[in-house]
């Protein structure tokens, strides 16, 4: 517990259960808040909102057993989804592992291929350094899930006093080869319908403000994947609003117009790149804190990798003295297309229909909700409706007036 509080957890979501009594005695006389939970599934979706929400690692607690199991769906989706996440599970004693026992199940190999680091602690000297390693490695980028097992007869273990909670240190993003920027630069200046496909990264990593300058400044247009959905205000002439939205994916015209695209902050796993780029002949750079993976449809001609706020801030201020031929005419045709078929919807339905449909109830939602009102959308195709139909109007931004000392 002492470990956690040096993390800077404030709440642990947890079902309580006998194998995790040490713990829970030990996190009573904590600064941390225990927070009670209907089902282990539950406990761990909190745990990943409040990672995804924060960027700080959500923290959930089981016992043994099918206990730790109904966390591993929760677990793998935090780690897919880039949400920081700790999974804490009890074990049986170490002195009946060694054969069948009641509950007794290997959760660390289960856990293994959905998340990014796991272990058992043998002891109790192995804790600083465990709990250090799990809250870092799922809080870097990229972040995700990381899990530790804690035995019954090893929560109960006294420590030594010479064995002290480790000390977090910041974890600073590199900065973008400067040869890498160069390349970008020429590639953009060389282009005439420059496109962006913004990804969750472009969220998670503040890079919002950046990115929307970009767009306006050097009128690019910017297509959000789902999880990317809120990286520019659809307000601005710029957004074509979400890409994949199935049979009513106007973007995907401007796509195929577009001669560069630019990904921000995006994975694969957002949006299937033979999605939209099919025939896999399109000059993509990827900006990203990490290289791009591997595969036909995603082929980089330049790669950024480092902080994507930092590469955006710059690229900002060099093309600020050689500004990008500016042409809008290619896109907006596009974004009039989708923003009249939205329009098109009112009350319950389309103008000329009665019938309720899911774009006609989001319709009036719309209408009701502020700017900063949250819409929260389970997955089926009302998910699709809902990243189309439901323009992400962020309150307008402001930019300062920068002096080139501050973009470097």
């Amino acid at each position: 517990m002492e470990c956690l509080e040096k993390e800077g957890v404030r709440f642990v979501f947890s079902v309580p259960g006998e194998e995790t009594d040490a713990l829970l005695s030990a996190l009573a006389e904590s600064s941390i808040t225990f927070v009670p939970c209907r089902h282990e599934q539950g406990s761990a979706l909190i745990a990943d909102v409040w990672g995804r929400l924060t960027g700080e690692a959500g923290v959930c607690l089981s016992t043994q057993g099918p206990e730790a199991i109904n966390q591993l769906t929760v677990v793998a989706d935090a780690n897919l989804d880039k949400a920081p996440l700790v999974a804490i599970t009890a074990q049986g004693g170490l002195d009946r592992l060694h054969h069948e026992s009641h509950r007794r199940l290997d959760i660390v190999r289960m856990f293994e291929p959905v998340t990014k680091w796991n272990s058992a602690i043998y002891s109790a000297e192995m804790v600083p350094e465990v709990v250090r390693k799990a809250f870092k490695i799922s809080e870097m980028e990229k972040p995700g899930s990381t899990h530790i097992e804690l035995a019954q007869d090893v929560a109960g273990q006294l420590v030594s006093d010479r064995w002290k909670p480790m000390e977090p240190r910041p974890i600073p993003q590199p900065k973008a080869d400067a040869s890498a920027i160069e390349t970008v630069l020429a590639l953009l200046q060389d282009s005439r319908r420059r496109l962006v496909i913004a990804g969750n990264g472009a969220i998670r990593l503040r890079a919002s403000r950046q990115l929307q300058r970009l767009a306006e400044t050097q009128d690019i247009p910017v297509a959000a994947t789902f999880m990317g959905k809120g990286a520019v205000s659809d307000r601005i002439d710029q957004s074509l609003l979400c890409i994949g939205t199935g049979f009513k994916d106007f973007v995907r015209t401007a796509v195929d117009a577009a001669d560069l695209i630019i990904t921000i902050g995006y994975d694969i796993a957002e949006y299937a790149p033979d999605r939209w780029n099919p025939d896999g002949n399109k000059q993509i750079v990827h900006i990203d804190s990490g290289p791009a993976e591997i595969c036909t449809h995603y082929d980089p001609v330049a790669e950024v990798v480092g902080d994507i706020a930092t590469t955006l801030r710059v690229l900002n201020y060099r093309l600020m003295s050689n500004r990008l031929r500016l042409d809008r005419s290619w896109y907006q045709g596009v974004r009039q297309r989708i923003l009249d078929d939205i329009a098109g919807y009112e009350l319950s339905g389309p103008k000329d229909s009665t019938a309720l449909t899911v774009p006609g109830c989001l319709h009036l939602l719309r209408q009701i909700l502020p700017d900063d009102g949250l819409l929260i959308s389970d997955v089926g195709s009302h998910q699709i409706w809902t990243a189309r139909n439901s323009p992400r109007k962020l309150k307008e931004m402001t930019y300062d007036s920068l002096s080139p000392d501050q973009f470097l």
